[in-house]
């Protein structure tokens, strides 16, 4: 009898054990992911597949070769940046092009693969979950100028939202590269 109540006390104190370790790992997903979290729970129904999902993200990040930019590479995309907000006036069609054209070589600099957009936008998320979302609405915003469907505010609302995640990845090894704009 005793034997019976010490198994299904175990029992109880492993399930208990289970459900805190998850609970913080759910957490510490939350936490970290931010936003990202929340539309991973959208897309697959459920915070455990949620999990699993941005944990395999994370893993697939961790094999990468990524790296920071050095001061000579940031200062230099930074001018291309000022280059390309200089020219949204007279050209809003180009100038979003170019930006989202900017980004993919300041992402390749950094090591990320640029195979589709969902990956990219997924590889993103692992290290920069507070804007990938921008990303994602300025690509949006890119697509539909390629069919001729946004206007003069929708593309300056694609800039602004490529240059959040510009800002972002313009990290160099001696830190935060400071814009001189």
């Amino acid at each position: 009898m005793w034997l019976v109540i010490a198994a299904v006390v175990v029992v109880a104190i492993a399930a208990v054990a289970w459900f805190y370790v998850q609970r913080q790992r759910h957490e510490r997903m939350r936490t970290h992911f931010g936003p990202e979290y929340e539309r991973a729970v959208r897309e697959t129904g459920s915070p455990a597949k949620a999990d699993a999902v941005l944990a395999d993200r994370a893993k697939r990040v961790r094999e990468l070769k990524i790296r920071r930019l050095s001061r000579e590479q940031a200062e230099s995309f930074d001018r291309e940046w000022r280059r390309i907000q200089g020219t949204f006036v007279d050209d809003p069609d180009g100038a979003v092009a170019a930006a989202d054209h900017l980004v993919s070589e300041v992402m390749s600099a950094r090591g990320y693969p640029i195979e589709d957009f969902d990956t990219r936008a997924a590889d993103l998320s692992v290290e920069h979950p507070q804007v990938v979302e921008n990303y994602r609405i300025a690509r949006a915003l890119a697509v539909r100028r390629n069919r001729g469907e946004a206007g003069t505010e929708e593309l300056r609302q694609a800039v602004v939202n490529y240059r959040a995640l510009f800002d972002d990845l313009l990290k160099t090894d001696e830190g935060a590269f400071r814009r001189a704009s």
